[in-house]
Protein backbone atom coordinates (compact mmCIF):
# COMPACT_ATOMS: atom_id res chain seq x y z
CA UNK A 1 0.00 0.00 0.00
CA UNK A 2 1.31 3.49 -1.13
CA UNK A 3 1.70 5.93 1.10
CA UNK A 4 0.94 9.83 0.09
CA UNK A 5 3.34 12.30 0.18
CA UNK A 6 1.48 15.22 2.86
CA UNK A 7 1.27 18.85 0.92
CA UNK A 8 3.34 20.86 3.29
CA UNK A 9 1.63 24.60 3.75
CA UNK A 10 3.80 27.18 1.98
CA UNK A 11 5.48 30.07 4.93
CA UNK A 12 6.55 32.99 3.47
CA UNK A 13 9.25 33.28 6.01
CA UNK A 14 10.61 29.80 4.88
CA UNK A 15 10.25 30.36 1.11
CA UNK A 16 11.47 34.10 0.85
CA UNK A 17 13.49 35.27 4.08
CA UNK A 18 15.90 32.26 4.89
CA UNK A 19 17.90 32.37 2.40
CA UNK A 20 17.73 35.73 2.83
CA UNK A 21 18.71 35.56 6.73
CA UNK A 22 21.45 32.79 5.92
CA UNK A 23 23.38 35.34 3.79
CA UNK A 24 24.59 38.34 5.77
CA UNK A 25 25.74 40.68 2.85
CA UNK A 26 22.45 40.01 1.03
CA UNK A 27 20.45 40.65 4.37
CA UNK A 28 22.01 44.16 5.33
CA UNK A 29 22.19 45.50 1.84
CA UNK A 30 17.88 44.45 1.82
CA UNK A 31 17.85 46.25 5.45
CA UNK A 32 20.06 49.43 4.27
CA UNK A 33 17.79 49.82 1.10
CA UNK A 34 14.61 49.42 2.97
CA UNK A 35 15.39 51.58 5.60
CA UNK A 36 16.99 54.18 3.28
CA UNK A 37 14.27 54.59 1.32
CA UNK A 38 11.31 54.65 3.90
CA UNK A 39 13.44 57.48 5.78
CA UNK A 40 13.49 59.27 2.80
CA UNK A 41 9.99 59.07 1.82
CA UNK A 42 9.10 59.86 5.34
CA UNK A 43 11.74 62.84 5.78
CA UNK A 44 10.30 64.37 2.73
CA UNK A 45 6.65 63.91 3.51
CA UNK A 46 7.66 65.66 6.64
CA UNK A 47 9.41 68.45 5.28
CA UNK A 48 6.74 69.39 3.03
CA UNK A 49 4.09 69.59 5.60
CA UNK A 50 6.82 71.48 7.47
CA UNK A 51 6.83 74.01 5.25
CA UNK A 52 3.34 73.96 5.10
CA UNK A 53 2.34 74.71 8.18
CA UNK A 54 5.43 77.54 8.73
CA UNK A 55 3.70 79.59 5.72
CA UNK A 56 0.09 79.36 6.68
CA UNK A 57 1.04 80.01 10.29
CA UNK A 58 2.93 83.28 8.80
CA UNK A 59 0.26 84.03 6.81
CA UNK A 60 -2.07 83.68 9.53
CA UNK A 61 -0.35 84.83 12.66
CA UNK A 62 -3.72 84.77 15.27
CA UNK A 63 -3.24 80.95 15.15
CA UNK A 64 -0.12 81.77 18.03
CA UNK A 65 -2.90 82.52 20.50
CA UNK A 66 -4.19 79.33 20.03
CA UNK A 67 -0.55 77.68 21.22
CA UNK A 68 -2.19 76.56 24.66
CA UNK A 69 -4.72 74.70 23.42
CA UNK A 70 -2.78 73.02 20.63
CA UNK A 71 -0.49 72.22 23.56
CA UNK A 72 -3.28 70.65 25.57
CA UNK A 73 -4.24 68.31 22.56
CA UNK A 74 -0.84 66.87 22.23
CA UNK A 75 -0.21 66.57 25.65
CA UNK A 76 -3.20 64.65 25.99
CA UNK A 77 -2.94 62.64 22.92
CA UNK A 78 0.65 61.48 24.42
CA UNK A 79 -1.17 60.44 27.93
CA UNK A 80 -3.95 58.75 26.68
CA UNK A 81 -1.67 57.25 23.24
CA UNK A 82 2.09 57.52 23.63
CA UNK A 83 3.77 57.34 27.41
CA UNK A 84 5.67 54.97 26.37
CA UNK A 85 7.36 56.66 23.22
CA UNK A 86 7.45 59.95 25.09
CA UNK A 87 10.77 60.08 25.77
CA UNK A 88 11.64 60.39 21.79
CA UNK A 89 15.35 60.63 21.10
CA UNK A 90 16.42 58.71 24.31
CA UNK A 91 14.44 55.75 23.26
CA UNK A 92 16.62 55.26 20.27
CA UNK A 93 20.00 55.73 22.08
CA UNK A 94 18.82 53.84 24.71
CA UNK A 95 17.53 50.71 22.43
CA UNK A 96 21.35 51.32 20.64
CA UNK A 97 22.73 50.38 24.35
CA UNK A 98 20.36 48.13 25.29
CA UNK A 99 17.97 46.45 22.94
CA UNK A 100 14.99 45.20 24.63
CA UNK A 101 11.54 45.74 22.93
CA UNK A 102 10.93 46.79 19.59
CA UNK A 103 10.34 50.50 19.43
CA UNK A 104 6.51 51.18 18.97
CA UNK A 105 5.66 51.83 15.76
CA UNK A 106 3.12 54.55 16.73
CA UNK A 107 6.30 56.77 17.50
CA UNK A 108 6.24 57.69 13.81
CA UNK A 109 2.85 59.32 13.60
CA UNK A 110 2.74 60.16 17.13
CA UNK A 111 5.66 62.54 16.63
CA UNK A 112 5.17 63.53 13.21
CA UNK A 113 1.29 65.10 13.91
CA UNK A 114 2.50 66.58 16.78
CA UNK A 115 5.69 68.57 15.38
CA UNK A 116 3.31 69.60 12.58
CA UNK A 117 0.72 71.11 14.99
CA UNK A 118 3.84 72.34 17.68
CA UNK A 119 4.79 74.61 14.39
CA UNK A 120 1.52 75.32 12.87
CA UNK A 121 0.50 77.24 16.27
CA UNK A 122 3.75 78.81 16.77
CA UNK A 123 6.19 76.65 19.20
CA UNK A 124 9.80 77.29 19.15
CA UNK A 125 11.18 73.70 17.84
CA UNK A 126 13.09 72.03 15.43
CA UNK A 127 12.52 68.88 13.05
CA UNK A 128 15.62 66.59 13.75
CA UNK A 129 13.72 64.67 16.34
CA UNK A 130 10.94 64.14 14.66
CA UNK A 131 12.68 62.55 11.56
CA UNK A 132 15.43 60.57 13.91
CA UNK A 133 12.04 59.11 15.93
CA UNK A 134 10.10 58.18 12.24
CA UNK A 135 13.13 56.57 10.88
CA UNK A 136 13.83 54.38 13.96
CA UNK A 137 10.29 53.52 14.77
CA UNK A 138 9.88 52.57 11.28
CA UNK A 139 13.48 51.05 10.70
CA UNK A 140 13.01 49.02 14.08
CA UNK A 141 9.56 47.18 12.55
CA UNK A 142 12.56 44.96 10.67
CA UNK A 143 13.96 43.55 13.36
CA UNK A 144 11.31 40.33 13.88
CA UNK A 145 10.92 39.53 10.13
CA UNK A 146 14.68 39.43 9.89
CA UNK A 147 15.43 37.63 13.04
CA UNK A 148 17.72 40.58 13.90
CA UNK A 149 20.05 39.85 17.30
CA UNK A 150 20.75 42.08 19.88
CA UNK A 151 24.03 43.07 17.96
CA UNK A 152 22.09 43.50 14.65
CA UNK A 153 19.48 45.88 16.24
CA UNK A 154 21.83 47.98 17.51
CA UNK A 155 23.14 48.50 13.87
CA UNK A 156 19.83 49.02 12.37
CA UNK A 157 18.75 51.71 14.61
CA UNK A 158 22.12 54.01 14.15
CA UNK A 159 21.36 53.48 10.63
CA UNK A 160 18.13 54.58 10.65
CA UNK A 161 19.33 57.55 12.88
CA UNK A 162 22.20 58.43 10.00
CA UNK A 163 19.17 58.31 7.40
CA UNK A 164 16.75 60.68 9.60
CA UNK A 165 19.05 62.98 10.25
CA UNK A 166 21.46 63.24 6.45
CA UNK A 167 17.91 63.37 4.54
CA UNK A 168 16.64 66.26 6.76
CA UNK A 169 19.03 68.43 7.11
CA UNK A 170 20.74 67.36 3.47
CA UNK A 171 24.23 66.49 5.01
CA UNK A 172 24.36 62.29 4.34
CA UNK A 173 28.33 62.55 5.67
CA UNK A 174 27.78 64.30 8.97
CA UNK A 175 24.43 61.95 9.38
CA UNK A 176 26.45 59.08 8.95
CA UNK A 177 28.49 60.43 11.70
CA UNK A 178 26.74 61.90 14.11
CA UNK A 179 24.58 58.59 14.27
CA UNK A 180 27.87 56.66 15.24
CA UNK A 181 28.90 59.45 17.25
CA UNK A 182 25.68 60.77 19.59
CA UNK A 183 24.65 56.99 21.26
CA UNK A 184 28.19 56.26 22.83
CA UNK A 185 30.37 58.94 23.48
CA UNK A 186 34.31 58.26 22.61
CA UNK A 187 33.63 55.51 21.15
CA UNK A 188 32.53 54.38 17.36
CA UNK A 189 30.88 51.04 16.34
CA UNK A 190 33.12 50.41 12.96
CA UNK A 191 30.34 47.95 12.19
CA UNK A 192 27.82 49.96 11.77
CA UNK A 193 29.89 52.64 9.84
CA UNK A 194 29.39 51.52 6.08
CA UNK A 195 25.01 50.90 7.18
CA UNK A 196 25.23 54.34 8.36
CA UNK A 197 26.54 55.66 4.95
CA UNK A 198 24.54 53.50 3.26
CA UNK A 199 21.30 54.29 4.59
CA UNK A 200 22.12 58.07 5.29
CA UNK A 201 23.11 58.58 0.85
CA UNK A 202 19.90 56.31 0.08
CA UNK A 203 17.38 58.19 2.23
CA UNK A 204 18.73 61.94 1.54
CA UNK A 205 18.56 61.10 -2.85
CA UNK A 206 15.60 59.66 -2.25
CA UNK A 207 14.30 62.80 -0.37
CA UNK A 208 16.09 64.75 -3.47
CA UNK A 209 13.74 62.75 -5.56
CA UNK A 210 10.28 63.47 -3.93
CA UNK A 211 11.56 67.11 -4.87
CA UNK A 212 12.14 68.47 -1.45
CA UNK A 213 14.52 71.66 -1.42
CA UNK A 214 16.80 71.74 1.64
CA UNK A 215 18.01 75.21 3.25
CA UNK A 216 20.60 77.09 1.22
CA UNK A 217 23.58 78.66 3.51
CA UNK A 218 26.32 81.18 2.37
CA UNK A 219 29.74 79.58 1.13
CA UNK A 220 31.92 80.67 3.57
CA UNK A 221 35.48 81.45 1.81
CA UNK A 222 39.25 81.29 4.00
CA UNK A 223 42.11 81.70 2.63
CA UNK A 224 44.90 81.53 4.97
CA UNK A 225 44.77 80.46 8.68
CA UNK A 226 46.89 82.34 11.33
CA UNK A 227 47.91 82.25 15.14
CA UNK A 228 45.31 84.99 15.96
CA UNK A 229 42.61 83.26 13.94
CA UNK A 230 42.83 79.95 16.20
CA UNK A 231 43.04 82.38 19.32
CA UNK A 232 39.50 83.83 18.43
CA UNK A 233 38.64 80.46 17.73
CA UNK A 234 39.10 79.10 20.54
CA UNK A 235 38.09 82.26 22.72
CA UNK A 236 34.60 81.52 20.17
CA UNK A 237 34.57 77.81 20.98
CA UNK A 238 34.52 78.56 25.12
CA UNK A 239 31.37 80.54 24.52
CA UNK A 240 29.34 78.04 22.67
CA UNK A 241 29.68 75.83 25.02
CA UNK A 242 29.37 77.42 27.59
CA UNK A 243 25.93 78.39 26.18
CA UNK A 244 25.40 74.76 24.88
CA UNK A 245 25.50 74.14 28.75
CA UNK A 246 23.09 77.23 29.66
CA UNK A 247 20.33 75.11 27.01
CA UNK A 248 21.15 71.95 27.85
CA UNK A 249 20.82 72.31 31.85
CA UNK A 250 17.95 74.69 30.94
CA UNK A 251 16.29 72.00 29.43
CA UNK A 252 16.26 69.58 31.94
CA UNK A 253 15.31 71.98 35.01
CA UNK A 254 12.47 73.39 33.37
CA UNK A 255 11.21 69.82 32.51
CA UNK A 256 11.48 68.14 35.81
CA UNK A 257 10.29 71.82 37.05
CA UNK A 258 6.45 70.95 34.86
CA UNK A 259 6.85 67.23 36.28
CA UNK A 260 6.78 68.58 39.38
CA UNK A 261 4.91 71.49 39.74
CA UNK A 262 2.05 70.08 36.96
CA UNK A 263 1.20 66.43 37.94
CA UNK A 264 -1.32 65.83 35.08
CA UNK A 265 0.86 66.09 32.25
CA UNK A 266 -1.80 67.37 29.47
CA UNK A 267 -2.06 70.84 30.72
CA UNK A 268 2.22 71.20 30.75
CA UNK A 269 2.01 71.88 27.34
CA UNK A 270 -0.79 73.96 27.80
CA UNK A 271 0.92 76.16 30.40
CA UNK A 272 4.17 76.11 28.05
CA UNK A 273 1.76 77.38 25.40
CA UNK A 274 0.53 80.08 27.47
CA UNK A 275 4.20 81.20 28.13
CA UNK A 276 5.00 81.81 24.49
CA UNK A 277 1.97 83.53 23.67
CA UNK A 278 3.21 85.90 26.82
CA UNK A 279 6.60 86.01 25.25
CA UNK A 280 5.57 87.00 21.55
CA UNK A 281 3.28 89.80 23.28
CA UNK A 282 6.13 90.95 25.15
CA UNK A 283 9.15 91.04 21.98
CA UNK A 284 6.29 92.46 19.82
CA UNK A 285 6.95 89.92 16.86
CA UNK A 286 7.25 86.05 15.83
CA UNK A 287 10.68 86.05 15.33
CA UNK A 288 11.67 83.65 18.03
CA UNK A 289 8.60 80.99 16.85
CA UNK A 290 9.02 77.87 14.23
CA UNK A 291 12.06 77.15 12.74
CA UNK A 292 13.63 80.70 12.67
CA UNK A 293 15.52 80.10 9.12
CA UNK A 294 15.28 83.54 8.12
CA UNK A 295 17.12 84.78 11.16
CA UNK A 296 20.01 81.99 10.80
CA UNK A 297 20.63 83.37 7.16
CA UNK A 298 20.37 86.68 8.17
CA UNK A 299 22.93 86.57 10.86
CA UNK A 300 25.66 85.42 7.92
CA UNK A 301 25.25 89.09 6.56
CA UNK A 302 24.12 92.01 8.84
CA UNK A 303 24.40 93.10 11.97
CA UNK A 304 21.07 91.20 14.61
CA UNK A 305 20.07 92.01 18.37
CA UNK A 306 22.82 90.73 20.98
CA UNK A 307 19.97 89.35 22.70
CA UNK A 308 18.65 87.41 19.96
CA UNK A 309 20.58 83.99 21.05
CA UNK A 310 19.24 84.63 24.73
CA UNK A 311 15.47 84.91 23.72
CA UNK A 312 15.37 82.12 21.35
CA UNK A 313 16.97 79.92 24.48
CA UNK A 314 14.15 80.72 26.28
CA UNK A 315 11.22 80.03 23.68
CA UNK A 316 12.85 77.10 22.65
CA UNK A 317 12.99 75.56 26.25
CA UNK A 318 9.68 76.73 27.30
CA UNK A 319 8.38 74.95 24.39
CA UNK A 320 9.86 71.70 24.30
CA UNK A 321 10.21 71.48 27.72
CA UNK A 322 6.88 71.26 28.34
CA UNK A 323 5.48 68.60 25.85
CA UNK A 324 5.90 70.32 22.95
CA UNK A 325 7.09 67.90 20.04
CA UNK A 326 9.86 68.91 17.52
CA UNK A 327 13.93 68.60 18.17
CA UNK A 328 16.14 71.22 19.60
CA UNK A 329 19.00 71.01 16.63
CA UNK A 330 17.96 74.09 14.26
CA UNK A 331 17.05 76.10 17.47
CA UNK A 332 20.62 75.54 18.40
CA UNK A 333 21.41 76.33 14.84
CA UNK A 334 19.54 79.42 15.17
CA UNK A 335 21.13 80.05 18.64
CA UNK A 336 24.58 79.81 17.41
CA UNK A 337 25.03 81.78 14.56
CA UNK A 338 22.81 84.31 16.20
CA UNK A 339 25.24 84.87 19.04
CA UNK A 340 28.47 83.97 17.04
CA UNK A 341 26.78 87.40 14.91
CA UNK A 342 26.85 89.16 18.46
CA UNK A 343 30.19 87.83 19.29
CA UNK A 344 31.70 89.84 15.72
CA UNK A 345 31.76 93.05 17.80
CA UNK A 346 34.22 91.76 20.44
CA UNK A 347 36.05 89.15 18.14
CA UNK A 348 38.00 90.03 15.48
CA UNK A 349 36.82 87.30 12.69
CA UNK A 350 34.44 88.08 10.08
CA UNK A 351 31.14 88.06 11.02
CA UNK A 352 30.12 85.31 8.69
CA UNK A 353 32.63 83.19 9.96
CA UNK A 354 31.77 83.73 13.42
CA UNK A 355 27.94 82.96 12.39
CA UNK A 356 29.07 79.80 10.74
CA UNK A 357 30.79 77.81 13.29
CA UNK A 358 28.38 79.11 15.80
CA UNK A 359 26.02 77.41 13.73
CA UNK A 360 27.63 74.12 14.23
CA UNK A 361 29.45 74.87 17.53
CA UNK A 362 26.44 75.56 20.00
CA UNK A 363 25.38 72.39 18.63
CA UNK A 364 28.44 70.64 18.99
CA UNK A 365 28.64 71.16 22.74
CA UNK A 366 24.78 70.52 23.35
CA UNK A 367 24.85 66.99 21.43
CA UNK A 368 28.81 66.33 22.09
CA UNK A 369 29.37 64.97 18.70
CA UNK A 370 32.28 67.15 17.38
CA UNK A 371 33.42 65.57 14.57
CA UNK A 372 29.94 65.32 12.98
CA UNK A 373 29.41 69.14 13.50
CA UNK A 374 32.42 69.78 11.65
CA UNK A 375 31.66 67.83 8.87
CA UNK A 376 28.17 69.64 8.75
CA UNK A 377 30.08 72.76 8.40
CA UNK A 378 31.85 71.98 5.52
CA UNK A 379 29.02 69.99 3.41
CA UNK A 380 26.47 73.08 4.18
CA UNK A 381 29.56 76.08 3.83
CA UNK A 382 32.03 74.79 2.43
CA UNK A 383 35.32 73.18 2.64
CA UNK A 384 37.17 76.43 3.62
CA UNK A 385 35.13 76.41 6.69
CA UNK A 386 36.26 73.30 8.06
CA UNK A 387 39.51 73.82 9.89
CA UNK A 388 38.06 76.78 12.39
CA UNK A 389 34.78 74.80 12.24
CA UNK A 390 36.79 72.09 13.89
CA UNK A 391 38.90 74.36 16.15
CA UNK A 392 35.66 75.61 17.79
CA UNK A 393 33.20 72.50 17.75
CA UNK A 394 36.32 70.47 19.91
CA UNK A 395 36.54 73.70 22.00
CA UNK A 396 32.70 73.64 22.63
CA UNK A 397 32.52 70.40 23.43
CA UNK A 398 35.17 70.30 25.63
CA UNK A 399 34.17 72.94 27.79
CA UNK A 400 30.28 72.47 27.34
CA UNK A 401 28.96 70.34 30.67
CA UNK A 402 28.86 66.65 30.24
CA UNK A 403 25.19 66.00 30.34
CA UNK A 404 23.70 67.02 26.83
CA UNK A 405 20.32 67.45 25.46
CA UNK A 406 20.04 63.74 25.48
CA UNK A 407 20.48 61.87 28.60
CA UNK A 408 20.85 58.28 27.31
CA UNK A 409 24.11 59.55 25.79
CA UNK A 410 27.08 57.44 27.51
CA UNK A 411 30.56 58.38 28.18
CA UNK A 412 33.45 55.36 27.08
CA UNK A 413 35.70 57.06 30.07
CA UNK A 414 36.31 60.71 30.96
CA UNK A 415 35.28 63.37 28.94
CA UNK A 416 38.64 65.23 29.49
CA UNK A 417 42.22 64.08 29.93
CA UNK A 418 43.68 63.60 33.11
CA UNK A 419 47.60 63.09 34.22
CA UNK A 420 46.93 60.15 36.48
CA UNK A 421 51.05 60.75 36.87
CA UNK A 422 53.23 63.59 36.62
CA UNK A 423 54.48 63.22 33.26
CA UNK A 424 58.40 64.13 35.05
CA UNK A 425 58.09 61.42 36.91
CA UNK A 426 59.33 58.70 34.05
CA UNK A 427 62.36 60.28 34.58
CA UNK A 428 63.37 59.90 38.11
CA UNK A 429 64.52 56.83 38.20
CA UNK A 430 67.20 57.56 35.19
Amino acid sequence: MQTTKQNKPFHFKSFILQPILRNYFVKWLLLCCIVGITSGIAAALFLQSLNWATNFRNNHLWLIYLLPFSGLIIGFTYFKLGKNVAAGNNILIATIHEPKQTVPFKMAPLVYLSTIVTHLFGGSAGREGTALQMSGAIADQCSKPFQLTSTDRKILITAAIAAGFGAVFGTPIAGAIFANEVAYIKKINYAAIIPSFATAFIAHEITKLCGVAHTAYPQILINTYSISTIFYGIIAGIAFGLTATVFSKSMHTLTDVFKKKIPYAPIRPMIGGLLIVVGVLAVGNTKYNGLGLETINASFNIALPYYDFALKILFTVATLSSGFKGGEVTPLFFIGATLGNALSLFIPLPTNVLAGVGFVAVFAGATNTPIACTIMAMELMGVHIGGIALITCITAYLTASKTGIYKSQVFMGSKHHRFTVHPFNRFKNL
